[in-house]
Formats: structure tokens, C-alpha cells, sequence
């Protein structure tokens, strides 16, 4: 069984910034891809930044240039770097492991972006 911990969330005002951390059970280069989505209320979970097994990386357009994934190996890390933050980036935030068939999710931690 994968298990994945998100930790990092938390209240932050508008321009701020926060990391999110995603520590995994095993080896993350288990998985094709690591990916951070996030969802806010009434909303659809949507992707927000995914890495691939060989390093390339994704990010929604709404948060291209502002976020960053990033992975410590060593660690079986992935991290979020969240930079100048919107009330608009209000979600929980989950971690994500891809290794086809099965996804694994972690239990999400909540980023709240508010004056």
C-alpha cells in the first residue's frame, strides 16, 4: 500500500507564498508522474503542476509562473513551491502518484488565501 502525507498548508495573505510538501511510502521513481491538484468548494479537483518520471513538468496556466514542483529523491519528496498567491488559490491541495493502472492520492491539505 503507497501512502502519500501532504503537509505545508495553512492561512496566507494574498501575495504570499507557502510550500507544500508530499512525502511518499516509497520510491517515487515507482511512479511515471507526481502531480499536485488541488479543489475548492463546489468545484471540480483540478491538476495544478504534474513532474514526469524524467524530470518535465507541467503547470495549469493559472498558475504558470507563479508555482513550482519540485522532488527530493533522497527524500521520496515532492514539493509545491506557491508564490504570490491569490484568494483564487484557495483549495485543498492533494499529492498525487501516477503508475499506471492506479493513481494514489494523498488526504490533501488545506490552503486558504485570505486578508
Amino acid at each position: 500500500q503507497v501512502q502519500l502525507v501532504e503537509s505545508g498548508g495553512g492561512l496566507v495573505q494574498p501575495g504570499g507564498s507557502l510550500r507544500l510538501s508530499c512525502a511518499v511510502s516509497r520510491s517515487i521513481f515507482s511512479f511515471s508522474a507526481m502531480g499536485w491538484y488541488r479543489q475548492a468548494p463546489g468545484k471540480q479537483r483540478e491538476l495544478v503542476a504534474t513532474m514526469r518520471f524524467g524530470g518535465s513538468t507541467n503547470y495549469a496556466d493559472s498558475v504558470q509562473g507563479r508555482f513550482t514542483i519540485s522532488r527530493d529523491t533522497a527524500k521520496n519528496t515532492v514539493y509545491l513551491q506557491m508564490n504570490s498567491l491569490k484568494p483564487e488559490d484557495t483549495a485543498v491541495y492533494y499529492c498525487n502518484a501516477h503508475g499506471a493502472p492506479y493513481d494514489y492520492w494523498g488526504q490533501g491539505t488545506q490552503v486558504t488565501v485570505s486578508s
